[in-house]
């Protein structure tokens, strides 16, 4: 990867500082293909600049909380990823991340410029994706779950196994996949004592518990390590 011009450099940790909790260097060098040292200086501009950057010791930088800057402005090539986003987000079988996709959506379109705008109402009408014919929505679970993952929220649901069985049981969400158009959920089952696998549309319905618990402080990587460990003991 070639190293960006100084100012698109800027611009683009100034984003990163915007979008992220925190950012290291070491991350901010790879990503910039640039020096930890060059790193160091680019902040240091920032700050001279009037940028509220945070340095946390030990952990790297963060913006200060309350701080906004004015939109950025986006290519046309991340305008159009955007829009192809939106139109692959509309065939999902899941009604509240449709919705709201397309809220957030309608706010990022109002940050583009009036040719962009131009342009993106004419690529909206030029893709389709044939997946999900019927557009149906089979699920309205995902944002819930999204929350439940984030602030640790552990919540009960009434479930429907594939093979019709019913459970009534409290879960501790830890991660979503897709597969299919259809959501599935990892999740820690306090009734059976371990992880387990739920598919979102088989959720009859689900309820807030008012409890948290602990992060279980692994990673998607860690769980799936794990589980083909269990596998290749019990095949």
């Amino acid at each position: 990867m070639e190293e960006k011009p100084r100012l698109a450099r800027l611009t683009a940790i100034l984003t990163q500082l915007q979008s992220s909790r925190i950012v290291t260097a070491k991350m901010l060098a790879e990503k910039h293909n640039v020096s930890i040292r060059t790193i160091y200086r680019d902040i240091r501009t920032l700050e001279k600049s009037g940028v509220p950057v945070v340095t946390e010791e030990g952990r790297g930088y963060s913006m200060m909380e309350g701080y906004q800057l004015p939109p950025v402005m986006f290519t046309e090539h991340e305008a159009n990823a955007l829009i192809t986003a939106e139109q692959l987000v509309i065939k999902n079988k899941d009604e509240s991340f449709v919705q709201h996709y397309t809220e957030a959506i309608l706010k990022i379109k109002a940050l583009l410029k009036g040719s962009q705008k131009e342009k993106a109402s004419l690529l909206t009408d030029r893709i389709y994706f044939t997946n999900n014919f019927s557009n149906q929505k089979t699920s309205n679970y995902l944002m819930r779950l999204q929350s439940a993952i984030t602030n640790f929220e552990v919540l009960n649901i009434d479930y429907l196994s594939i093979d019709q069985k019913f459970s009534s049981r409290n879960i501790e969400p830890f991660a979503l996949y897709s597969t299919q158009e259809n959501w599935l959920l990892i999740a820690f089952c306090r009734l059976r004592k371990a992880f387990r696998v739920f598919r979102i549309d088989h959720i009859q319905k689900m309820t807030a518990t008012s409890e948290n618990f602990e992060s279980h402080n692994m990673t998607l990587e860690d769980y799936y390590k794990f589980t083909y460990s269990e596998h290749q003991k019990h095949p």
